[in-house]
């Protein structure tokens, strides 16, 4: 019996086929791994990587219309398919051995938490060591949190799919913060928590979205913070600053400061 049966991995791609097949091919499970990539209209299409204990599917959007686009259809496809669980990752990212297992028994045990992550180790597009992420692991620390802090890294989120769609699913309403719209959404309903473990190696690359859509993301992070903003709470008006500072200040910049703060807070 395939313990992972009712989990299935959620990798938009959009070109980067190398990409796709160095991420797929890090996942370490005892089961077999179930994968829908969601090829984004990539020129020449995604192929399905031969990877052994893999089943891998693909469905082919007409054109290129975005993540947010991209990850609903993806949600709606695995819940046409039965899953109960979807574990996001990007192309480029790393999975640590037995991630899905211990997200799907987390899910399991914990069955008012709708969304889950897992810290995370930011490494360079060669893999050199950056800063890790190590949020808040709590549903009530998370909530008030939220919105002053990054409390999830999108790729390492295991998701209860009934949950997601519930909530209306991923939208493009707020584009490049699609996850901190989905977040919000599902927090007001459902708990969240992160495993205080390492769950993934995340690249930063500055070819992604948070790097060439920065502007548009956070003026979509900025709607979202004064959309939910709590007055009393000062997490929420640490954020705020925070999205007119990333407005403010070179990308280089803000990211090196993050990694001299984040190191600084390791040692």
């Amino acid at each position: 019996m395939n313990a992972l049966s009712d989990v299935m991995v959620l990798l938009p791609a959009f070109n980067g086929q190398s990409e796709v097949n160095r991420t797929l091919a890090s996942f370490r499970e005892a089961s077999t791994v179930r994968v829908l990539i969601v090829d984004d209209g990539s020129t020449p299409p995604i192929v399905a990587p031969a990877i052994d204990g893999m089943d891998i599917e693909i469905l082919r959007m007409p054109q290129n219309g975005g993540i947010e686009r991209a990850l609903r259809a993806g949600i709606d496809a695995l819940a046409a398919r039965g899953v109960r669980y979807a574990a996001r990752i990007d192309s480029g990212d790393l999975a640590t051995p037995a991630r899905l297992a211990k997200q799907r028994a987390f899910l399991e045990a914990h069955p008012k938490v709708a969304v889950l992550g897992m810290w995370t180790h930011v490494v360079s597009k060669s893999g050199t060591p950056l800063f890790d992420l190590t949020p808040p692991t709590e549903p009530d620390a998370i909530r008030r949190a939220v919105l002053g802090r990054s409390c999830f890294a999108h790729p390492s989120l295991m998701l209860r799919v009934d949950a997601v769609r519930e909530a209306d699913n991923y939208r493009a309403d707020y584009r490049a913060a699609e996850d901190l719209d989905l977040i919000l959404r599902l927090l007001a309903r459902h708990d969240g928590a992160n495993l205080p473990e390492f769950g993934l190696y995340y690249e930063l690359n500055e070819a992604g979205i948070s790097a060439t859509k920065r502007r548009t993301q956070r003026l979509s992070t900025l709607r979202l913070q004064w959309r939910y903003l709590r007055i009393a709470n000062v997490h929420d008006w640490v954020g705020i600053v925070k999205s007119f500072a990333h407005l403010s200040l070179p990308y280089r910049a803000l990211r090196a400061l993050k990694a001299k703060l984040l190191k600084r807070a390791d040692a």
